[in-house]
């Protein structure tokens, strides 16, 4: 079950330090925006697809923000206050097609590329937030959202002086270090602490 309808997902790139050091990129100096499409959602238990035209399909486990007021030109008060809850996410990316494509509307568009939990969660505090990935029950990814370059405030009030951010929409915060391979057989796990779980098989994706 998906739990969110968003009109669009707006995700943050190189928002963890260690994250921006491993892919050997600077930290920007103002947030990386790019997007996933609605049709890139699957829920828990879906399988994420690996696509032939990639042959290095990686996790990125994050903290997604689910809005649920309407933010249009907001300061980073109002843009906390216009929070509906958090959910469990994992950006799926081709890396392999991220950087010779120069955007990245294909390596991380493709269908199944965007997991989400089952929950929504309301009322926690994004300071207490952290977010874990395991493969395969071996943990790849921990970080708190202390560790973000910038805080989820801050993110929400950048985007929304760029584009207004209806209720249901849905932020991807960035991802800390330990992005790796998924390979067809895995099972990757996302866990934010007090907001849930989010697991998915991987498989190839169907002959077409």
């Amino acid at each position: 079950m998906i739990p969110i309808t968003p009109s669009k997902i707006v995700c943050v790139g190189r928002n963890y330090v260690a994250h921006a050091k491993e892919l050997g990129n600077e930290l920007p100096e103002r947030p990386m925006l790019f997007f996933k499409p609605p049709s890139a959602l699957i829920g828990s238990g879906d399988a994420i697809e690996l696509p032939a035209a990639s042959a290095q399909v990686e996790y990125e486990g994050e903290i997604g923000v689910v809005i649920g007021r309407r933010l249009r030109r907001a300061d980073g008060r109002a843009a906390e206050q216009g929070i509906r809850g958090y959910i469990c996410a994992n950006d799926v990316t081709a890396r392999d097609l991220q950087k010779p494509d120069g955007q990245w509307g294909r390596a991380k568009g493709f269908d199944t590329f965007c997991p989400v939990g089952e929950r929504v969660a309301e009322g926690l505090d994004w300071r207490a937030l952290s977010v874990v990935t395991r493969v395969n029950g071996d943990e790849r990814q921990r970080a708190p959202a202390a560790d973000m370059h910038f805080s989820i405030p801050e993110l929400l009030a950048y985007i929304s002086g760029v584009m207004t951010l209806e209720p249901g929409d849905l932020i991807l915060t960035g991802t800390p270090a330990g992005v790796g391979r998924l390979s067809p057989g895995d099972v990757v796990e996302v866990e934010i602490p007090g907001v849930g779980k989010l697991s998915n098989p991987v498989r190839s994706a169907p002959a077409t």
